[in-house]
């Protein structure tokens, strides 16, 4: 069942049913009125159908499966030893932190517990609060994977599994990891998959593990959000460094994200900045847990008004008050420039997102326009076109000449042809590039 076009008149959370303890949680938060995806996917959830969400980030979607997980978990008992009620699984360290960070506020007049499983720390202490048995657990695949291998935690009381940024863990390879996951749960959860994106292979996922889902849709992820004021500055890739110098010192930059595509580039974009006399801070997967986790407080206390990071690590960051976005260079799928950007204009706030593109990367620019719908507001012109920035095809006619043998005056040793020439062969197929690769890709620990 499809419930992108169903019109709902949930205003409140009031209206979603949710528990008196839940409510006064969201009320201490400041929240009052439900997303449309938590509209759609809480009463969904609350009525124990499996669900198959659609949203792009900045929506809401974490709320949208952690509260009626909590509805349901309030007033049972505490958990066996070694086992959870409700499993989600999140691709990256500092998602999962932030999804526990907002079951810790949600829950905060139950007694519900909840835990922490990810890669980069120390074991022993997650095993020892395994030990004891949890209500919601937080993991990323390939810790939790560790913990069962050592028979730290059973699955077989889970009630409620969610896989939340599924494209992301197809991404990172963790696909294989899920299904093996998945297969040690209880036939008769619930289970909740929500992505940004829908490929098929998630599609795929989705028909082996869910049953019957309601597939909800909001917000498609070609659509930023329009609070965001959107901007491309063309320049040769050695004007950057300053041009990011003067956009980031700006009075009216609160906070701001800066993506790289690459970790070693996020280091020295920092260090740059850092030399310029702005504060600034990396996060990428090459880093610790501890220093992923100091860069983030320095950010979010204000010691730090930069944040550099790569996609992977970016992905589940959700601090408040970064008033820019500056896409330092452009990401290789369009796709993850609507997730970059989607760190501003947060809660009903406006933003701003600057593009620094150099003419090779004018193709992905537009790339990102087709995506998107429309042009990016230009400060001034590119260099060149995308056609002039790419190598031009060979011309026949600028090629020099093979120089020819002297004639012979015997035919015999006449040629029609030029003997090294190569000989043209059957054309090869092109190999697909699509994200289907990935599902092979080495797991990552992030």
């Amino acid at each position: 069942m499809r419930l992108g076009a169903r019109k709902y008149r949930l205003t409140t959370f009031t209206d979603l049913g949710l528990s008196e303890p839940i409510l006064r949680a969201l009320e201490a938060q400041g929240y009052k009125n439900p997303t449309p995806i938590q509209a759609k996917v809480v009463p969904a959830m609350m009525a124990e159908r499996d669900v198959l969400g659609t949203a792009q980030t900045g929506t809401g979607k974490t709320a949208a499966f952690t509260l009626p997980i909590i509805h349901r978990l309030i007033g049972k008992g505490r958990p066996e030893p070694k086992t959870c009620r409700a499993l989600i699984l999140a691709p990256t360290r500092e998602l999962a932190a932030q999804i526990e960070e907002n079951v810790r506020a949600y829950a905060a007049n139950t007694r519900l517990s909840s835990a922490v499983v990810v890669g980069g720390v120390k074991a022993g202490p997650q095993e020892r609060r395994l030990a004891r048995g949890v209500d919601i657990l937080i993991a990323t695949p390939g810790r939790l994977e560790d913990h069962l291998r050592n028979r730290v935690l059973t699955l077989g009381a889970v009630e409620v599994a969610v896989l939340d940024e599924a494209d992301q863990m197809l991404d990172l390879g963790f696909i294989p990891a899920i299904r093996r996951l998945f297969r040690q749960l209880p036939a008769d959860r619930q289970t909740a998959l929500l992505s940004a994106t829908m490929p098929p292979e998630i599609r795929k996922l989705a028909a082996d593990f869910l049953a019957e889902p309601e597939e909800i849709a909001v917000a498609p992820v070609s659509r930023p959000v329009e609070a965001i004021d959107q901007s491309v500055r063309h320049m040769d890739a050695g004007a950057k460094r300053d041009a990011l110098a003067g956009i980031v010192s700006g009075s009216d930059v609160e906070r701001a994200i800066v993506f790289t595509r690459t970790k070693r580039g996020a280091d020295r974009v920092s260090k740059n900045l850092e030399t310029a006399g702005c504060a600034s801070v990396a996060i990428h997967g090459n880093k610790s847990q501890n220093q992923r986790q100091r860069a983030l407080d320095a950010f979010r206390d204000g010691s730090a008004k930069v944040l550099v990071a790569t996609d992977i690590a970016a992905r589940g960051i959700d601090i408040s008050g970064i008033s820019h976005v500056v896409n330092y260079e452009l990401p290789n799928v369009p796709e993850a420039y609507v997730h970059r950007i989607g760190r501003t204009a947060r809660a009903g706030r406006s933003g701003v997102a600057v593009t620094l593109c150099a003419p090779d990367e004018l193709k992905l620019l537009r790339d990102i326009e087709r995506l998107i719908g429309r042009r990016l507001a230009a400060e001034n012109a590119p260099a060149s076109t995308p056609e002039s920035a790419a190598p031009a095809p060979a011309d026949k006619r600028s090629r020099p000449r093979r120089r020819k043998p002297a004639a012979s005056s015997n035919p015999q040793h006449r040629r029609s042809a030029p003997a090294d020439r190569p000989r043209t062969g059957p054309r090869r197929t092109k190999t697909s590039t699509s994200r289907h690769a990935s599902t092979t890709a080495p797991q990552q620990t992030i």
